[in-house]
């Protein structure tokens, strides 16, 4: 299971239940972002093992570029959202989690990435 996780949450109390959860887990946290732009920078600049990625972002933005830039860097990542699944071709062979989900949801989902 992934050690290291970059989230991308736009949902400021949603952004602190995951770090929460995965300091229950003892997963470490590496950084947050809250809209592509700096998504895109972490994945960029930061060092992580997985990311868990909001599929819709504030103003209207959704997660695809995050998830092809994830994919262009071979990093697993798990997908969430509160408005059902998305079948999105950027999205195919994430695990999905449905808001709210609970820590053995995300422990579970976690466990599925490589």
């Amino acid at each position: 299971m992934p050690k290291n996780i970059f989230i991308v949450e736009d949902d400021p109390l949603v952004a602190m239940m995951l770090e929460n959860y995965l300091d229950a887990i003892e997963r470490q946290t590496v950084g947050c972002a809250e809209d592509v732009a700096s998504a895109l920078a972490g994945i960029a600049e930061l060092t992580f093992d997985a990311a868990i990625v909001d599929v819709h972002l504030a103003g209207g933005e959704t997660s695809e570029p995050v998830a092809a830039a994830l994919k262009a860097a071979n990093i697993p990542f798990i997908m969430t959202t509160g408005s059902g699944v998305s079948s999105d071709p950027a999205f195919d062979g994430a695990p999905f989690l449905t808001k709210p989900f609970t820590l053995a949801n995300l422990e579970a989902a976690l466990s599925q990435l490589r």
